[in-house]
């Protein structure tokens, strides 16, 4: 039996099925045990691949986008530049080399990283030299300045509650002790403020997602530049609205029991982007596709000007790179994008109000 396990069984011994909320937290961010919190999770040695690991265009374009809303905001002398969940720090390493020409912006950034995972912070360490960086547990540790911030694949590892329309009513999923091992029961028949918008669609039996901290972190981002000024790129897999069990464990590349191996794997679940647009005080783009993000900012043109100079494998892989990024059987549809923005400036480019 994994420690993991034995934890689990042991709590829930002690207090009870836990939400599938719960589950997430501990496996993913238990402070000795967690998925996160002891592994580098990312690469093809890893779990899974995010989009700036399989191309430096992806940063590049992003960088670009946020660089000339900063402009179209009048270029303020002192910015965050910020990421949420940088991963090995890739993204923003690739935003901050193809930002270097644009007049004025390195002078008035500076670089925040909001990130609770000790070995992660020590791949964003390496591959950030040379720039000087901040980092933060939290999006409310955040210094209060105009604030140019990506999430990417953020919001999907966030915990959520899951829940089957029984009547007029929701019975929670929740996690159980079975002989040894974890299962999946439901609990009592009750109201759940949070779907009572939801009830004139669903039908009995039908499951819908919560996830509790969606939105006040899109509230607090959204505040933050209301107040003060600056952008959001929020990227993610999901749709604007969510329906159906999304909750998914992925380790080595490959699709899991999400109750097998707790601690072992990555746990996600789809995003609801309606949920994190109506949250934010400030103004919010259209839901856009990664692909026609990418389109729009010119990811065809970046891969020919470094295909001239790539031959073989390497020409291979950029070709491959782009399809991944940007074909609606890839990337290119299943990950959408949004911007949250001041309501007297434009969106980022790449997006529609």
């Amino acid at each position: 039996m994994s420690a993991m396990l034995g934890h689990l069984l042991e709590r829930i011994n002690d207090t009870g099925p836990l939400t599938v909320a719960d589950f997430m937290a501990e496996c993913l961010l238990h402070p000795t045990l967690g998925y996160y919190t002891t592994r580098d999770p990312l690469g093809a040695a890893g779990d899974f691949t995010t989009a700036p690991e399989i191309s430096q265009m992806f940063g590049e374009l992003v960088g670009l986008s946020l660089a000339q809303s900063w402009l179209d905001q009048g270029a303020p002398s002192r910015i965050i530049l910020a990421e949420a969940g940088p991963g090995r720090g890739t993204l923003m390493a690739d935003i901050l080399r193809a930002t270097r020409a644009v007049p004025g912006f390195h002078a008035a950034l500076s670089v925040h990283l909001v990130e609770a995972s000790p070995v992660l912070r020590d791949r964003q360490r390496d591959a950030l030299q040379g720039h000087e960086v901040t980092w933060h547990d939290t999006l409310a540790d955040l210094p209060e300045a105009p604030m140019w911030l990506v999430a990417n694949e953020f919001f999907d590892a966030l915990p959520i509650r899951q829940f089957i329309r029984d009547g007029e009513g929701w019975r929670e999923k929740r996690v159980i002790a079975q002989d040894g091992e974890l299962g999946f029961a439901l609990g009592g028949i009750a109201p759940v403020a949070a779907l009572d918008h939801r009830l004139a669609e669903t039908e009995i039996g039908d499951l819908l997602e919560v996830c509790p901290a969606a939105a006040p972190l899109a509230a607090e981002i959204g505040r933050r530049i209301n107040e003060h000024g600056g952008a959001a790129l929020i990227f993610d897999y999901g749709d604007w609205h969510s329906t159906g069990d999304t909750l998914q464990a992925v380790k080595s590349h490959q699709k899991v029991n999400p109750l097998a191996g707790p601690g072992e794997a990555d746990l996600t679940a789809h995003v609801d982007f309606e949920q994190l647009a109506l949250a934010s005080p400030s103004a919010h783009s259209s839901m856009t596709s990664q692909g026609v993000f990418l389109e729009r900012l010119g990811i065809t043109q970046r891969a020919q000007a470094l295909a001239t100079r790539a031959t073989g494998a390497t020409l291979d892989d950029l070709i491959a790179a782009h399809r991944r990024l940007t074909h609606p059987d890839e990337m290119g549809t299943l990950f959408k994008v949004i911007g949250l923005y001041p309501a007297t400036q434009p969106p980022p480019p790449g997006l529609d109000a």
